[in-house]
């Protein structure tokens, strides 16, 4: 395995997700008309080919009371 291209096109993946991942909760947040409070989230990363599951859970605080 190519390191480098490893950690480069794994880099460019994340910040993939990361920049229409923050999109699309920005959209769903005013889509939804919350102004405040916490949002529950929760992510699974999957890959089929190597066997991979992964679950990240957390909330976003949007201010407020």
């Amino acid at each position: 395995m190519d390191e480098d291209k490893f950690n480069m096109s794994l880099r460019k993946f994340l910040k993939q997700v990361g920049v229409t991942s923050q999109r699309e909760i920005e959209d769903a947040v005013r889509k939804a008309g919350k102004t405040q409070g916490k949002v529950p989230v929760k992510v699974v990363l999957t890959s089929e080919a190597v066997g991979l599951t992964h679950v990240v859970e957390g909330e976003i605080d949007l201010g407020g009371t």
